[in-house]
């Protein structure tokens, strides 16, 4: 008989427990590839089209000094699944940090990370462990010698196709798809509605990386002919870039219809954004650079949440977060601990999703000591001439005032002792120049000094490499066109 009670007791207290589990909101983050921040309609392109993505924003929050954590692929992602800054996972670039003509490299770069290591625990590992489940389903970009694979790394169910069947898993590529279903958009967003509709009675983390718009840039024959019968704009004239953009709308339309037939939308946090900024094929004016570069340009991107009940419909946020925050921002709203001993460098958005508050920390931060070749759009006129996007840089955001720490010539040409004639610091007022075109680091030298001590300080707290060995192959004279890497 007291079997029997306790028995019964343990049941209710499971099936109470149960009950609370799966009232927990579900988490879809779809993640584009290269898409700027100009490219969306809700942020004023002139050409392309994105109605659902627009509707989103519509029905969420936008923030609108919303970031990627690097100014390209693999680091980003880094960050974003780690929760970490890349000065903890030291992985900073795609492939090297030693990317560009040697000749012109005044300082040896710290090596890069091939991967994101298994030590280092992933959202999906820390929500797995609180019985969520957990699906990916796109580009991962962070396996390597130093790196390990989805399934590896926190996530039950992993596949990655470019529509034409399924990929090795941690394979790294990029190519087109069938003509009906460019990049694979449509496939791995089914794959996503498939986990969603499996996993609908329990909660769950859908992480969903789509290849699109990552060139080759493709799209439906009946997209691409639309957008070639249409008025070119100022800015974005290319009916691919077009094309791959809408088509990597409707394929998020196609998700969020999914939600809404299984009900799910209401218990359901949807955020979408981007790795990093566009390629200079498409400009984003009035913001200056583009991917790989610490320029504006280069790493603020469209970034949107949705939470029903919890966000107001057609909110506008503008301070500045990056997507470091994301992590604990999830771990927040499904009420889950950080894990022990788990460092977090980004800080939960839910003050600003409900309105109910501000953020504690004060800047926000990104660390490149390496070199990436192909200048950008209005780069620094060194690298348009030498052919870099971005050469060894620290970068803060504190309340839109932004300031660039060149390492070359902090380490090399005088460091503090030399401002601002050796040009190793930037500084501009976003607010009043979210296009960088104003360098203020000569006539505020109080906010420099501000923000460079700022930057000193979190090198120190997160231990960020510098290089400061001199390169042996220095011997700076006209770029040679067609030397050095030309991975994205």
């Amino acid at each position: 008989m007291l079997r029997t009670t306790l028995f019964a007791l343990l049941f209710s207290f499971w099936c109470i427990t149960a009950s609370l589990a799966d009232d927990r909101p579900n988490f879809v983050l779809i993640y584009a590839d290269d898409l700027g921040w100009k490219d969306v309609g809700y942020q004023g392109s002139d050409f392309y089209e994105t109605p659902i993505i627009d509707s989103l924003a519509k029905q969420g929050m936008t923030f609108s000094a919303g970031y990627a954590c690097a100014g390209n692929c693999a680091p980003s992602r880094a960050c974003m699944l780690s929760g970490q800054y890349t000065p903890r996972h030291h992985l900073y670039a795609v492939g090297s940090t030693d990317r560009g003509p040697k000749n012109e490299m005044r300082l040896k770069p710290i090596p890069n990370s091939s991967g994101l290591s298994p030590e280092s625990l992933t959202l999906a590992e820390a929500l797995k462990s609180a019985g969520y489940a957990t699906g990916h389903f796109g580009k991962w970009h962070l396996s390597g010698k130093d790196g390990a694979d989805p399934s590896e790394q926190g996530f039950d169910e992993t596949y990655d196709s470019f529509g034409d069947g399924p990929l090795k898993e941690g394979t790294e590529t990029n190519k087109k798809g069938p003509p009906s279903d460019p990049k694979g958009v449509f496939t791995l967003t089914d794959k996503a509605c498939a986990f969603i509709e499996k996993n609908r009675d329990r909660p769950f983390f859908c992480y969903l990386p789509h290849h699109a718009i990552h060139g080759p840039l493709q799209g439906q024959p009946k997209t691409v002919g639309h957008f070639e019968a249409k008025p070119k704009g100022k800015n974005h004239k290319s009916v691919m870039y077009a094309a791959c953009t809408y088509d990597l709308d409707e394929s998020v339309g196609r998700l969020l219809a999914k939600l809404d037939e299984l009900k799910l939308a209401e218990k359901t946090m949807v955020i979408f954004t981007s790795d990093n900024g566009a390629t200079p094929q498409s400009l984003q004016e009035p913001l200056r650079g583009n991917k790989g570069g610490y320029y504006e340009g280069g790493i603020r991107e469209p970034f949107i949440i949705r939470w029903p009940g919890k966000v107001k419909p057609g909110s506008v946020c503008d301070v500045p977060v990056i997507q470091v925050d994301i992590y604990p921002t999830i771990l927040a709203a499904a009420g889950v601990s950080v894990p022990d001993g788990k460092v977090l460098d980004g800080e939960s958005l839910l003050p600003l999703l409900t309105g109910q508050g501000q953020l504690e920390r004060s800047a926000i931060f990104w660390h490149f000591p390496g070199y990436l070749n192909t200048a950008v759009t209005r780069g620094r006129p060194l690298d348009v001439r030498t052919g870099f996007r971005s050469r060894p840089v620290t970068v803060i955001n504190k309340d839109h005032w932004k300031l660039h720490l060149y390492h070359e010539e902090w380490v090399l040409d005088g460091g503090a002792e030399k401002l601002p004639e050796n040009g190793a610091v930037e500084l501009y007022d976003l607010r009043k120049d979210v296009g960088e075109r104003h360098d203020l680091a000569a006539s505020n030298p109080q906010k420099r000094d501000e923000l460079l001590a700022d930057v000193l300080r979190w090198h120190e707290s997160v231990g960020a490499l510098i290089p400061t060995e001199p390169n042996p192959k220095y011997a700076p004279g006209p770029a040679k066109k067609g030397k050095g890497n030309k991975k994205k």
